[in-house]
C-alpha cells in the first residue's frame, strides 16, 4: 500500500512539473534585455562595457540556449550557454551541471530573475540578473529585484546597471 501511494504521490509530482514547464518555455523563449545584475564575487576577468539582447530558444530534449554579444575590452564577443532541463520547474543546470539556474518570475510583466549558483574557477559564486522584454528601465521590476537581492544575501549596493545597445558588431571596434 505504500509503495503504491509513493507511486502516486511521484507520478503526480512528475505530471504536475510537466505542466508547470511549457508555460515557463513559452513565456522565456524570445529576446530579452539585461536591466540588472549582481554576483557575489568579482567573477569578471574583463570588462564588459556595453550588453546586446539576450536571445533565449528551445533546443531538443526541454533545454534551452541563451546566447547575447557583449562589447568586452573594446572587441564584440558571442556568449552562448546551453540551460539543461532538470527534473523541477524553472531549474536548470549549465556546464555539465558545474551550475545550477533558477529561472524566477516577477510580479512585473515581461520581467524575470535568472537566478546562478555554483563552481566558477574553483569557487562558489552566485550571481542574479533582471531582464525583461524591453530596454527601457522599470523601476517596479527594479526595486522588486533589489528585495530578491537583500532576501538572498547579496549586498544590494553592487547591483550594477548595463549599458544597452541593440547588437554588437565587429566593425564598431
Amino acid at each position: 500500500m505504500q509503495t503504491l501511494f509513493l507511486t502516486l504521490v511521484l507520478g503526480l509530482i512528475a505530471i504536475l512539473q510537466a505542466q508547470a514547464n511549457p508555460d515557463l518555455y513559452k513565456n522565456v523563449l524570445g529576446r530579452w534585455y539585461l536591466k540588472a545584475e549582481i554576483a557575489d564575487k568579482d567573477v569578471s576577468e574583463k570588462n564588459v562595457e556595453v550588453v546586446g539582447p539576450m536571445t533565449i530558444t528551445a533546443l531538443e530534449g526541454g533545454n534551452l540556449e541563451a546566447k547575447n554579444t557583449i562589447l568586452m575590452n573594446g572587441q564584440c564577443q558571442e556568449v552562448k550557454l546551453v540551460l539543461e532541463k532538470t527534473h523541477e520547474p524553472r531549474k536548470f543546470t549549465a556546464y555539465g551541471g558545474e551550475r545550477h539556474v533558477f529561472i524566477e518570475r516577477t510580479h512585473v510583466k515581461d520581467h524575470y530573475i535568472l537566478y546562478c549558483e555554483g563552481q566558477l574557477k574553483g569557487q562558489q559564486v552566485r550571481m542574479a540578473k533582471l531582464v525583461g522584454r524591453d530596454s527601457e528601465s522599470n523601476e517596479e521590476a527594479l526595486e522588486e529585484f533589489r528585495k530578491f537581492v537583500e532576501d538572498t544575501g547579496f549586498n544590494p549596493e553592487k547591483i550594477f546597471i548595463p549599458e544597452q545597445k541593440e547588437a554588437c558588431t565587429p566593425e564598431e571596434v
